[in-house]
């Protein structure tokens, strides 16, 4: 569905992205992850057109991405945490959403799941965090898009409103759509990704199925396989630092001297 060739990208002197190369299968759910600052929120910015990469190309279906950015029509788009204008009611920011592009099928099972209707006259600033998350996937899921890109889609989702979501994920993956979810909760990712892309440092250190990683670390779960390399990279990481590179203290932050009173 999506790829990244030789994806880079430098905010000033600090390189975010390095040489990033991964897929996302049609039909599949891509999981990514990585610690925090490997470089997922950049990756994911620049795949939806929100930042340019400095080098390498995006492509959809195996045609470049167009700079006019009409590809994006095809994405679907669930923030960890989305801004509505707090003044306006449910039912507006759907009708605003769906007047933006007039004449396209909408799938409402989501819509429906949540009951939008019996709380489309609630002002969005009077809402909880999670009814705002249940608005948030609402919205993503709207058009039918091929690509569904979701930033920790469950976050503040009580444990019946998360499983419906993540049913609607197995359901769009069943269609052949393509997701590209990220979360730090692996037993989740385990439940729902078929495949895995590891970044740290803004390299890309695994790319595979959630099998291949598996068998390739050794881990009995996602979670200790994403533990396992979080581990290997950080001994390598502190094998190749200067001697001298250690943290610096504040002197308020320093140990007392032995013997001091």
């Amino acid at each position: 569905m999506i790829t990244l060739d030789s994806i880079r990208k430098r905010f000033g002197p600090l390189e975010v992205l390095q040489d990033v190369s991964m897929a996302v299968r049609t039909g599949a759910v891509t999981a990514l992850v990585g610690p925090n600052g490997s470089g997922k929120t950049t990756l994911i910015k620049i795949v939806l057109g929100l930042t340019r990469a400095d080098e390498g190309a995006l492509h959809l279906d195996g045609a470049p991405a167009d700079e006019a950015g009409a590809y994006r029509r095809a994405i679907g788009y669930m923030p960890q945490a989305a801004h509505f204008p707090v003044n306006l009611r449910v039912a507006d920011v759907i009708d605003l959403v769906t007047q933006l592009r007039p004449g396209e099928a909408v799938d409402d099972d989501l819509a429906r799941a949540y009951d939008m209707r019996g709380i489309g006259d609630k002002f969005v600033g009077t809402l909880s965090g999670g009814t705002k998350q249940k608005l948030n996937a609402v919205i993503a899921f709207m058009f039918r898009p091929s690509l569904l890109i979701l930033d920790e889609p469950t976050a503040g989702l009580d444990p019946l409103s998360a499983n419906v979501l993540k049913e609607k994920i197995r359901a769009v993956r069943g269609e052949g759509r393509s997701v590209l979810v990220t979360s730090h909760i692996m037993t989740e990712l385990e439940s729902l990704a078929d495949d895995v892309a590891f970044l740290c440092d803004g390299r890309l250190r695994f790319s595979g199925s959630v099998a291949e990683l598996l068998e390739h670390t050794g881990g009995g779960s996602l979670e200790e396989a994403i533990a396992g390399l979080m581990r290997t990279e950080r001994a390598v990481r502190r094998a190749s630092a200067p001697a001298d590179a250690g943290l610096r203290l504040a002197p308020w932050l320093a140990p007392e001297p032995r013997g001091a009173a």
